[in-house]
């Protein structure tokens, strides 16, 4: 075992420069963990490292250190093992602290507490870059670095660009003069190489060979063969990487531990170091290497070449671009973990509660934190509005975090991984939820605001250009990933989505069962809040739909007027003197407008038109037209003829026209609505179909091309998703929606690929949202389900495992393996 863990520590400590998150995603085994943990706890004092250890980083560090030594909470013992332990220098004026957060982590386990060390571990960007001070073209001061990725530039402390090994082309240096040359891809027709001043030419030499040795070691296989020498003369420098690759020191250990039959160490190697696409190399995404810096804002620096524009984040309409390189997963590992949770339905139940909560708690902080972060940064808010919206939102979300903590302690004593021995009476959530409905009556005040919050923004929104800036600029960014005013409806969605989950314990329960009773009182308790609230959501989820959609069209100002409200949206396809041409369709209830896609940057939809419903008529004419799922359209103003993709899709805008249409007639007052001109209006007395249909049939043309060259569009708008999969929504299809949103792990596997790879998973608004964990701010990628059918396998397919569910659009399929019965229906 001492030599083992010699060997082990051997690795860990001389390549501590390896990437952290690539151990600490990959290592499966408990063994491992331990002793990643402890060469971390051991390691990170020391060691070269530019960022400022943080108080709430010492508390954390030292306190999860205790619990794995000692485990649970006791205060004599805690003081006890602080005095005879030095785990920071000064540690006595802190040790109340410390004291106090373990206090608060009562039920967690040794394993976990592990977990964390590493979690905190690899968050620290800054853990083993060395600094070398250079100079760019300007004069600018920076620093440049190196890491397994690739070659680091920081302007200060700050990371501002990272330059791939994938996308580096070759690595030079004349004199002091160091240079990258990228791939041409990358750069395009422009400059291509990137030139550094350093201070002198041995250091400029020196950063070289450090790059050299970096690159070969993480990127080659084998260790590359000395050039053969000149006959006369020699050209360049004959440096070269003299010892194992990173392939090569795997293999070396991996059978050092074979050859001892220590196969837990052993397969803990092969998870840490099992690539499907490219054995012995790390996985080199260009999305992932964005996720190292933390920002609330994104950094401007004047010094910043653009490398990858795919890391710029997706488009909400891609299917997800996370590749299942490295994330082969043990399928014994997987079947011990479920063999060892319970299998009562009540504990997934709890499960999804707890799982949901982290989604909403991360749905807050994109107002409470990253939100806020930008308006200050601009000083783009009135102070009142500050006030309104942030005096709203802070108390719920200062409320639910202390209820996301109560949750998380009690699922762990649920599932028996605590030492504190007190597992029989907590193997129940009813408590938990009564205790915690109980006191969110107190902030039912905070949740009425929510219709003045949203209207007092959107005035502000269209009053103010600055904060009408920053307000699109933010939706743009990757923590935005649903319009930003959706975020503000969460807080009441949410006590509906607490209601249906107590729905089902309490249906899952029998009247006798102990935690029946005070399932049954939370309901009550949560089904009063929502009762009260229930109108103002309607109108709320009315309000948001509009806005969003003011946004996207062009040639509207009053969307939002008064008792307008919104029933269907989708594509149509019209029938001109040109053909059938698509068109995206917006029924209200009292209008109904076309519009085409955009030429613009910003891929919004320019109004062509807009009927009334007073007096229109509705009849289906697939025989007059001959004309597959045909039918037509009269008003007062004009007659137009559409086309469904389906049979269905008729029916479905055929039903809503008409009861519209029924509204409307009931209605005594006749909408006021004021269109902006047409772009490229007709002159008088002109055709106006012929004009405006030849000006979109240019818009048709532009809409079919790439998605891969759109410009920014706002965050994964239904609008969008309806126009590419040719379908619709009805404003009944979002609330059932907002009813069924879902988060937690699944598996997932693509159609050609073997391995399954482990994902966060958020369900909500139409869309899977991925993760690598629920710990992290934005998504990686997106998979929009309009238009998707969903199955089990066929035969064909050769999936053999249990509670796995297919993804299918036309070509695009994905499976995706839940981990119980009850997740797998959900």
């Amino acid at each position: 075992n001492v030599f083992v863990q010699f060997v082990i520590f051997l690795y860990i400590f001389c390549m501590f420069c390896l990437p952290h998150t690539f151990f600490f995603l990959q290592a499966k085994e408990l063994q491992g963990k331990y002793v990643l943990a402890l060469g971390f706890c051991n390691f990170l004092p020391s060691v070269f490292c530019h960022c400022s250890f943080s108080i709430a980083f010492s508390y954390s560090n030292v306190l999860f250190s205790v619990i794995a030594e000692i485990g649970d909470f006791d205060e004599s013992e805690d003081r006890e093992h602080l005095k005879t332990n030095q785990y920071l220098p000064n540690q006595e004026r802190i040790e109340g602290k410390i004291l106090e957060f373990h206090r608060k982590h009562v039920g967690q386990t040794p394993a976990e507490s592990d977990f964390q060390v590493l979690e905190i571990a690899r968050k620290l960007e800054m853990y083993g870059i060395r600094f070398h001070l250079a100079s760019d073209r300007e004069g600018t001061k920076i620093n440049l670095a190196v890491s397994h990725m690739g070659v680091l530039v920081f302007q200060g402390n700050t990371k501002i660009n990272t330059f791939n090994w994938s996308k580096v082309r070759k690595l030079s240096f004349k004199r002091k003069r160091f240079l990258i040359k990228l791939h041409p891809e990358v750069c395009g027709p422009y400059q291509d190489t990137l030139e550094f001043l350093l201070g002198s030419r041995d250091e400029c030499k020196n950063f070289w060979k450090i790059c050299v040795e970096y690159h070969t070691f993480f990127r080659l296989f084998d260790q590359p063969k000395p050039k053969a020498k000149a006959v006369f003369f020699t050209r360049g420098s004959s440096f070269r990487y003299s010892g194992r690759t990173q392939k090569q020191l795997v293999d070396y250990i991996k059978d050092i531990l074979d050859a001892l039959s220590l196969k837990p160490f052993a397969l803990l190697f092969r998870s840490i170091f099992s690539f499907s696409s490219h054995p012995g190399r790390p996985v080199d995404h260009p999305q992932l290497s964005s996720h190292m810096l933390k920002s609330p804002q994104g950094l401007n620096p004047a010094f910043q070449v653009n490398l990858n524009a795919a890391g710029q984040g997706s488009s909400p309409l891609l299917s997800p671009v996370l590749s299942d390189a490295g994330g082969a997963r043990l399928e014994e590992d997987d079947e011990m973990k479920r063999k060892r949770c319970p299998t009562d339905k009540a504990y997934f139940i709890a499960k999804e509660i707890l799982a949901t909560e982290r989604t909403y708690l991360k749905d807050l902080e994109v107002i409470t934190v990253w939100f806020r972060s930008a308006v200050i940064k601009e000083n783009a808010m009135p102070e009142g509005l500050m006030t309104l919206l942030f005096s709203n939102i802070d108390p719920l979300y200062e409320f639910h975090r202390g209820f996301l903590k109560e949750i998380e302690q009690r699922l762990s004593l649920w599932e028996g991984k605590t030492n504190a021995h007190m597992k029989g009476d907590y193997q129940r959530i009813g408590d938990v939820m009564l205790r915690n409905m109980r006191a969110l009556k107190e902030f039912t005040s905070y949740l009425q605001k929510h219709d003045e919050v949203l209207t007092e923004l959107e005035k502000a929104t269209k009053r103010l250009k600055k904060l009408e800036m920053v307000y699109k600029d933010f939706e743009l960014q990757k923590v935005c990933y649903l319009p930003l005013n959706t975020f503000l409806l969460k807080p009441i969605q949410r006590l509906m989505h607490y209601k249906l989950i107590l729905g089902r314990l309490c249906k899952h329960y029998t009247a006798e069962h102990r935690d029946f009773a005070d399932c049954r009182n939370a309901l009550k308790e949560v089904t009063e809040m929502t009762s009260r609230l229930q109108h103002s959501l309607i109108r709320l989820e009315n309000f948001q739909k509009l806005t969003e959609l003011q946004h996207d069209l062009i040639g509207i100002d009053n969307l939002t007027a008064p008792g307008r409200e919104f029933i269907r949206e989708g594509c149509l396809y019209k029938l001109t003197k040109k053909g059938l041409q698509q068109r995206m369709f917006f029924l209200f209830s009292d209008m109904l407008l076309y519009t085409s896609k955009g030429v613009t940057g910003t891929n919004q939809f320019k109004i062509h038109g807009h009927l009334p419903l007073h007096g229109m008529l509705v009849e289906e004419s697939e025989n007059e037209w001959a004309v597959p799922h045909c039918f037509t359209i009269y008003s007062a103003q004009k007659t137009i003829v559409v086309a469904a993709s389906t049979r269905l899709e008729m029916r479905k805008w055929m039903e809503d026209l008409n009861v519209a249409i029924e509204m409307a007639k009931k209605s005594t007052e006749k909408s006021d609505i004021c269109l902006k001109p047409l772009l490229n209006s007709p002159p008088p007395g002109s055709s106006d179909e012929v004009s405006l249909e030849q000006e979109s049939e240019d818009d048709i043309h532009s809409s079919r091309s790439s998605l891969d060259r759109q410009s920014h569009h706002r965050a994964n708008t239904t609008v969008h998703v309806c126009w590419y999969r040719n379908t619709s929504v009805s404003m009944t299809d979002h609330s059932v929606a907002v009813e069924n949103q879902l988060s937690g792990y699944l598996l997932r596997k693509f159609k050609n690929s073997n391995g399954w790879q482990k994902l966060w998973v958020v369900f909500t608004n139409f869309c899977l949202f991925f993760y690598k964990t629920h710990q992290d701010d934005y998504p990686l990628a997106s998979l929009p389900l309009l238009g998707y059918a969903v199955s089990s396998p066929g035969e064909a397919d050769g999936i053999q495992k249990d509670y796995v569910f297919k993804l299918q659009f036309k070509s695009h399929v994905y499976f995706f393996r839940a981990e119980s019965k009850y997740t797998f229906e959900r």
